[in-house]
């Protein structure tokens, strides 16, 4: 059975992969991203691995080009089978500089990109009774990471929002999946100067993603290590994070 997917920030990291991955299966395959010249050259590698690419060069931060090539994709498609809102950012928030500039544009695009590009394929959704939805949320979630306030409130934000949103869509058949992955092996984390604990290539990444997609897995923190560590990063005292965060 062939599905239709829809993937944003696919230029890239575990859009990308999931790409690949889906593209191997054959199927229909929404690519989102703002850099023009690198989803060109996934989508084309997704057409040689066998699946059937439609990409979308926009910002997702962008409500109404969102709206606009949804309408596109499921003009093509008739239908939609797995949502997975990936487009996310990182960095430093900056806030000694006196200029909110870097937390703002972290926030529209991890936040307010997701609700973009997921809300709008809702309805279809509905009136279909099923559809996967799947949230990149990341580890950083479950605290306030020093000098990435932004990045880590945003990932937190969508956590809440989607366990908010599976009481209204259970209904209807739509599942969630909200994702924590730890640290992954792509372009966000390629400039970390300290050691990343239980690093994953996003290969593998996107196929424990899928699989819990598939399974329609409320949460997924992964690797699996992180389990048993973030009970403990929640309740650690303040002092030991300042102690031993990179400086």
């Amino acid at each position: 059975m062939s599905l239709n997917i829809f993937i944003t920030g696919a230029s890239s990291g575990i859009g990308e992969s999931l790409a690949y991955y889906y593209s191997q299966k054959g199927f229909t395959i929404g690519l989102v991203a703002r850099r023009k010249d690198r989803l060109q050259s996934v989508s084309n590698k997704c057409k040689e691995l066998g699946g059937n690419p439609i990409h979308y060069n926009i910002d997702v931060s962008d409500r109404n080009k969102c709206k606009n090539i949804i309408e596109k994709f499921l003009s093509i498609t008739k239908s939609v089978d797995i949502v997975i809102a990936n487009a996310g950012v990182g960095g430093e928030d900056n806030i000694l500089s006196g200029d909110p500039s870097e937390i703002n544009k972290i926030l529209k695009i991890n936040l307010l990109g997701a609700t973009n590009s997921v809300i709008p394929f809702i309805p279809i959704m509905k009136e279909q009774r099923s559809g996967r939805i799947a949230i990149i949320s990341s580890i950083a979630s479950f605290r306030g990471i020093p000098k990435h306030g932004a990045y880590s409130s945003s990932k937190a934000a969508l956590s809440n929002l989607t366990d908010s949103w599976g009481y209204t869509l259970k209904p209807y058949g739509i599942s969630l999946t909200t994702v924590f992955p730890g640290y992954i092996n792509t372009e966000m984390t390629k400039d970390h100067e300290f050691k990343m604990p239980f690093l994953m290539h996003p290969d593998k990444a996107s196929k424990i993603i899928a699989d819990a997609i598939q399974r329609k897995k409320r949460k997924l923190i992964f690797p699996w290590q992180w389990r048993f560590i973030i009970p403990i990063l929640r309740i650690l005292p303040r002092f030991f994070i300042y102690r031993f965060s990179p400086k």
